[in-house]
């Protein structure tokens, strides 16, 4: 494994423009905001093309759908083949202070806005998949951050057919998720799929990662369950998995996608194309934490004062 900010670094300078291979649509509009989602293709879409839907990261206070990073990473996926759907949502943790154990409530309300719109923006996709050629049983959600607590939290609330649910057909289900650095928010006490098995999942996170716990955090029946306990939960009703721990690293894996797309691959074509039912647990050692950058190991007072 490559030193991430070097990789990094060099990715954004030999970054490329997509010129006329993506469409930007409105999919929703929500307490007077437009959202909108960007929509890149790959030069060859077949019926076996995987639709990427992707949401970004920026601790529901920042962050966009479009920004230089992400767009340097969406290169790299649709170079591979990939359609990608880059959407907006609404940033509910805007002003936020002092969020913990004692003051969830602004936190489950920016996680429920983000995946109300991210349902949002998957209904839209199906409504149009003739047009834009998506296969409607190859969408998976990638997210990063809060984009990744946003994406583990649309097939939650799927799964158990809570907040917008509901305007999905009810027989469309995700043909996987894509983690980095999240976490799955529960006011019912352990993480729980009720009415079905989650989608074949995916799971990067730094074990050291104190902004979104890697182990999770809970008081009472409230709690926001990272990647550690995700996983033993998964193990335990035998649901499909694939899990990626950095030992000594702490936030700055949520940026790990453009390392990992060899491994985003292979998901693809164990989990999603031949819906293979494996439980994969690995741990990287050989990283320098040292090679960090500052926010690292960042806690939620660092952003939310």
């Amino acid at each position: 494994m490559k030193r991430i900010t070097l990789l990094l670094a060099l990715l954004l300078a030999g970054m490329m423009a997509f010129g006329q291979d993506m469409k930007t649509y409105q999919y929703a509009e929500r307490d007077s905001l437009k959202l909108y989602l960007d929509f890149y293709t790959p030069e060859t879409v077949t019926d076996s093309t995987i639709c990427m839907v992707y949401v970004f990261g920026g601790g529901f206070i920042k962050g966009n759908r479009d920004g230089e990073w992400e767009k340097a990473y969406f290169k790299q996926l649709v170079d591979k083949g990939f359609m990608v759907a880059s959407i907006d949502y609404r940033l509910g943790l805007v002003g936020a202070k002092n969020l913990g154990v004692f003051n969830t409530e602004p936190l489950e309300k920016a996680v429920y806005m983000a995946t109300e719109d991210a349902i949002s923006a998957l209904a839209y996709l199906l409504e149009h998949a003739e047009e834009l050629k998506v296969n409607k049983d190859l969408i998976v959600m990638i997210g990063s951050s809060a984009g990744a607590i946003t994406s583990l939290q649309t097939d939650y609330a799927m799964c158990n057919g809570y907040l917008n649910s509901n305007i999905l057909p009810a027989d469309f289900r995700l043909a996987g998720v894509v983690s980095y650095a999240g976490a799955v928010f529960s006011h019912e006490g352990k993480v729980q799929y009720r009415h079905r098995e989650p989608a074949p999942t995916m799971m990067f996170h730094g074990m050291r990662d104190n902004l979104v716990s890697y182990k999770g955090i809970s008081f009472m029946k409230v709690g926001f369950y990272g990647t550690d306990a995700l996983v033993k939960r998964f193990k335990k009703y035998q649901y499909p998995y694939f899990a990626r721990r950095f030992e000594g690293y702490g936030h700055s894996v949520a940026v790990a996608g453009p390392l990992t797309v060899d491994d985003l691959l292979w998901f693809c074509h164990h989990y999603v194309y031949n819906k293979e039912r494996i439980q994969m647990d690995g741990t990287y050692t050989n990283l320098d934490p040292t090679t960090m950058p500052p926010y690292d190991f960042y806690t939620p007072g660092d952003l939310y004062k």
